[in-house]
């Protein structure tokens, strides 16, 4: 009970920054909000203010920020005749009118901003949690800790207190960066890594060994045990590196799940989510609230920036997708008739009922049945 508590209070929180980077960008825009909702399904709660409906829907899965107008792009048989002007209103558009304007009549980069500015916000929320994380918790610093005997990093010279700031050009700045780095690098592929010591610069290549116990490369250190005790200001930059690195994470796994480097195994949706958040509690819950609180949020850093880059692919029906109409219609000069955009939407919105229908099917296989 108290992991499906933790869930639904941790996917809200994240879904909730979403919708509400939608609605804040869209009223400050003069967009008319039609409705702003927690939940899916039908309505259990309500008030109106504003010319927007602000709901509560029984499934605590997911909300929505519906705009006046947007029904003609998500929804085919809601379209105009394309042979209407937009300029043309109905009575009931005018009454509407004095709320704000439709989302097709607003300015297009006033849409642009409104569509980014959900994933934006869940970026944000990342960053809010992780200043939450750092003062709490501090930073692990990218130090070496250990040499393995025979490895890589003992034939490159590398030695106990080596402060790693550059792996092939990109700059370090947490040990879990580092070991991220190794653990992708699923061929083995050489290591650049420039590092200092004793306030000296250098700079070495590493081919990682296989390990044939682990199936994997190695590059022969062990670190991430200095911790800096964050302060002051430096609270802001280690938040921005902690949310980087999740960005990097999320961005590099995606990679090599495109490039066929990762299994669907690899892949989890609400249930997977679920497991993992249960799997957390248990992990800490004898240290006390202080730390079940510490390792949710931690959770909430890594769901919001994950949600935020995936919204911004450009496939239909995701935000992304929206995204790129939005700039067709900057280089053209004119939007794309809501008619076929709402097609491409649609069709793309069964496509990813269809995914997460097998999403949810691995889920149950992987940690339930098998």
């Amino acid at each position: 009970m108290m992991t499906l508590l933790l869930f639904l209070i941790i996917f809200m929180v994240v879904v909730v920054a979403h919708e509400f980077g939608h609605f804040i960008t869209a009223k400050r825009n003069g967009i008319h909000v039609v409705e702003f909702s927690v939940g899916m399904g039908p309505m259990i709660a309500h008030f109106d203010r504003g010319g927007t409906c602000y709901a509560i829907r029984l499934l605590p899965l997911g909300g929505a920020c519906i705009f006046e107008g947007e029904d003609q792009i998500t929804n085919p048989a809601a379209t105009k005749d394309p042979s209407e002007p937009l300029e043309m209103q109905s009575d009931e558009e005018e009454e509407k009118g004095k709320y704000g304007i439709s989302f097709l009549k607003a300015g297009v980069w006033a849409r642009i901003a409104t569509v980014f500015a959900g994933p934006l916000f869940n970026m944000i929320l990342g960053f809010l949690v992780a200043l939450i994380l750092v003062s709490y918790n501090g930073s692990d610093r990218p130090v070496v800790g250990q040499i393995m005997e025979n490895s890589a990093a003992e034939e490159a010279g590398m030695q106990s207190g080596d402060v790693i700031t550059r792996i092939n050009g990109e700059r370090i700045h947490l040990y879990r960066e580092v070991s991220l780095i190794s653990a992708l690098n699923s061929k083995g592929n050489p290591l650049a890594l420039e590092y200092e010591r004793d306030g000296v610069k250098y700079s070495t290549t590493l081919v990682p060994r296989f390990s044939t116990e682990d199936n994997r490369y190695y590059m022969g250190i062990q670190g991430g045990a200095e911790i800096v005790d964050v302060k002051g200001l430096q609270v802001f930059q280690y938040a921005f590196y902690e949310t980087g690195y999740v960005l990097k994470a999320t961005l590099k796994s995606l990679q090599m799940l495109v490039m066929g480097q990762l299994s669907k195994n690899d892949v989890s949706g609400p249930v997977g989510i679920a497991h993992v958040v249960g799997d957390s509690y248990q992990e800490v819950k004898a240290y006390g609230p202080v730390a079940v609180f510490m390792r949710m949020i931690n959770l909430i850093l890594i769901i919001s920036v994950n949600l935020g880059v995936m919204n911004l692919l450009p496939l239909p029906a995701l935000d992304g997708g929206r995204l790129v109409f939005l700039f067709v219609e900057v280089l053209r000069g004119k939007p794309v008739p809501p008619e076929k955009e709402s097609i491409v939407h649609f069709v793309g919105l069964m496509l990813f009922l269809l995914l997460s229908v097998f999403v949810m099917y691995n889920d149950i296989m992987n940690y339930f049945i098998k």
